[in-house]
């Protein structure tokens, strides 16, 4: 895409770019392929972890047996009684599981994105191909950097809701109803809001590997560059991140519309096929988001050279 003086919505190209990432499905294989690259010895480490766990902790000696959907106050409380149970042995495994899938998420996403960007500038026409692989450790840094920012995040809405229980549930006075209406109230502002502050921020570390590609320039040199490349071209991509996140929720209605409507028919159909249809519900929302994340970056790329080519070319002449 030639750099152009008339302005440009971020969402202009949109469609264009989930036609050409749909045309070039390597895209979408290799971004698939380096998550399950990491999620499947991560989520297998995590299954052994858990059994481990609950054969020390039974789940009836923490109370989960009792759970009954029909009374969702004694269930939430059965839930928190079981939370405080097995705290210490989940934090105990997360003491080590949790650094060590940090640095394998930097090793694999970093080179998995490295593929992408590399592949996707090929398929392109663009000379910076082989620039990407040169570039690859320095993606791996940034990509821990985002996972690194992305738990900070996490930890922010856990600690936001622990004081909305303990102002709405759990520190009211004895005998006082709990405020279950405030609870969710606050529970959805401080989800959504963190949701959209994420969206606003995280592109710095996507958009970085690109400048470092195109630019030239080292890991630090490109992450300050990303803060300086102008409001316009910095609220466009922040505006495709909260176009990519409202994706991301379309896709999970979607997914929990499509896991809801066989249950009326549930006494015709047996639960085998119904774990068949869940199973097929799930891999294509994992497609579905790992074709957007590939259609993200082709946007950022495009983005990059609508709005900074043409400065370049201006300022190397």
């Amino acid at each position: 895409m030639a750099a152009h003086s008339a302005p440009l919505r971020a969402t202009q190209g949109f469609v264009g770019h989930m036609g050409f990432c749909r045309r070039n499905p390597s895209l979408t294989a290799i971004e698939i392929g380096w998550r399950w690259l990491f999620a499947a010895p991560i989520l297998f480490v995590a299954w052994q972890q858990a059994q481990r766990i609950l054969e020390q902790i039974p789940t009836a000696s923490a109370g989960l047996d009792r759970l009954r959907l029909q009374d969702p106050w004694l269930s939430s409380q059965l839930l928190a009684g079981a939370g405080d149970t097995y705290h210490a042995p989940v934090v105990a495994v997360l003491r080590w599981l949790a650094p060590a899938g940090l640095v394998a998420w930097g090793i694999i996403s970093g080179l998995g994105r490295t593929l992408v960007l590399s592949r996707m500038a090929k398929l392109s026409g663009d000379s910076g191909s082989a620039a990407y692989l040169r570039h690859a450790p320095a993606v791996m840094v940034l990509q821990c950097a985002w996972a690194t920012a992305l738990v900070g995040i996490l930890w922010l809405w856990y600690r936001g809701n622990e004081w909305n229980a303990e102002v709405h549930i759990s520190g009211l006075p004895t005998g006082a109803q709990p405020q279950l209406e405030g609870y969710l109230i606050w529970l959805i502002l401080i989800t959504l809001g963190l949701y959209v502050v994420w969206a606003a921020v995280s592109w710095v570390l996507t958009i970085a590997p690109i400048v470092a590609v195109h630019e030239d320039r080292s890991l630090l040199s490109a992450v300050g560059r990303s803060f300086t490349l102008g409001v316009t071209l910095s609220g466009k991509l922040v505006e495709i991140n909260l176009v990519m996140s409202i994706v991301k929720i379309a896709l999970m209605v979607l997914a929990l519309v499509f896991s809801a409507a066989p249950l009326p028919f549930s006494d015709q159909i047996d639960p085998g096929s119904l774990g068949y249809l869940y199973l097929v519900i799930a891999v294509a929302g994992v497609i579905a988001s790992d074709y957007f994340h590939v259609v993200r970056l082709k946007s950022f790329t495009e983005l990059w050279r609508f709005y900074c080519v043409k400065k370049l070319s201006a300022t190397s002449h």
